[in-house]
């Protein structure tokens, strides 16, 4: 039910998109984001959207509130004290035992008995396999508008939330605005936000909800829980220094370049979506807007030509390093350095040159 805001034309050809918001809206208020906690632990995209959701709130004079549920409430405590320290005006505290697990059926209940009795205007939530799965269940039983995966978010001048996502396979960027339908929810994915500062000693109040669930109604049952902490799969969202190949490469044999490097400078590896594609690398370290969004302190890209899709995922980071045959490579666009080489002969001089400082590093320490 989201929809893509056309202004209508005015008298004398200019566009008019002034519209008074109609008189039921007005008593929806306030900015909520729905606190991923799972198993003790709250997911960072949570706070990143905190720190967002504080900027929405501050330009709509309202409030900022964050919605904790679980079942242990000495983390759920620890929680909330955490929201108020990124952000958070107010914490909706529910505390129950058939929230001792992630349920779709149960945290979907809560949420809308939420915004049913306290109506925010605006609802955020992470594009994370829970966070996505809540998300449509809760527009859904709302029956309002939901913009998933956005990379941007911001307040018009119609005090409407202005959600901008990629579309057309990455190909453009679109923004689009909830306008008959309350509240207004969007997703965005981890590390597409920055992690805004914590204030040690912040606080707010707490309001306590009772989501009267009882145990017997709930369909899915939790039989048991098999952690994937020692997979070896990627951890790109959350590295500081990451290094990527794309096509420029030539062969999936010199990719082996790029996790030679990545190794002697203590990162994780990735690759561009035509990687995956031609089976080169696994979905899980695919960096772009189908794949994983990341925000290292260094981002080393060889023979990635850096179409939007990709300059999505990676634009957040401290400093790019661009390495490309092609002086006119879309990635130089936006990279803090870019360097015109063939990526196969300079990767295995920058492996070799860093392996030979870190080695003098080790020694003069």
């Amino acid at each position: 039910m989201a929809e893509e805001k056309k202004p209508a034309p005015a008298a004398g050809g200019r566009a008019n998109t002034k519209k008074e918001l109609p008189e039921h809206f007005k008593a929806y208020k306030h900015v909520w984001v729905a606190v991923e906690i799972e198993h003790g632990q709250v997911h960072t995209v949570s706070y990143e959207l905190l720190g967002e959701g504080r900027k929405l709130a501050d330009k709509r004079g309202v409030e900022l509130a964050a919605v904790v549920m679980g079942n242990d409430r000495a983390s759920l405590e620890e929680a909330a004290v955490a929201c108020f320290e990124y952000g958070a005006d107010c914490v909706y505290l529910v505390c129950d035992p058939a929230l001792a697990h992630y349920r779709n059926e149960t945290a979907t209940k809560v949420l809308t008995d939420l915004v049913n009795t306290y109506q925010p205007e605006i609802l955020l939530l992470g594009a994370t396999n829970l966070g996505r799965d809540l998300a449509g269940s809760v527009a859904t039983t709302l029956l309002t508008g939901l913009t998933a995966d956005c990379t941007e978010l911001e307040i018009d001048d119609e005090g409407s939330l202005a959600a901008t996502r990629p579309t057309f396979g990455g190909s453009l960027l679109c923004t689009i605005f909830t306008l008959n339908f309350r509240p207004q929810m969007a997703t965005v994915r981890p590390r597409v936000l920055a992690m805004p500062e914590r204030v040690p000693g912040r606080t707010g109040r707490i309001v306590e909800f009772d989501p009267k669930l009882v145990e017997d109604d709930v369909v899915t049952k939790v039989l048991d829980f098999i952690a994937d902490r020692d997979s070896d799969k990627a951890n790109l969202p959350y590295a500081d220094v990451v290094v990527a190949g794309g096509l420029g490469l030539g062969s999936v044999e010199n990719f082996q370049l790029v996790k030679e490097l990545a190794e002697v400078l203590g990162a994780e590896y990735g690759g561009s979506r035509p990687l995956v594609q031609k089976g080169w690398i696994t979905s899980d370290r695919q960096i772009g807007q189908t794949g994983k969004t990341i925000r290292p302190k260094l981002y080393i890209a060889a023979g990635i030509s850096g179409a939007i899709q990709h300059r999505v995922g990676v634009e957040g980071a401290d400093l790019i390093v661009a390495i490309n045959t092609d002086p006119n490579a879309p990635i130089f666009e936006f990279a803090h350095l870019g360097i015109v080489a063939d990526a196969v002969t300079l990767l295995p001089a920058l492996t070799e040159a860093f392996a030979k400082r870190l080695r003098i590093n080790r020694l003069a320490s």
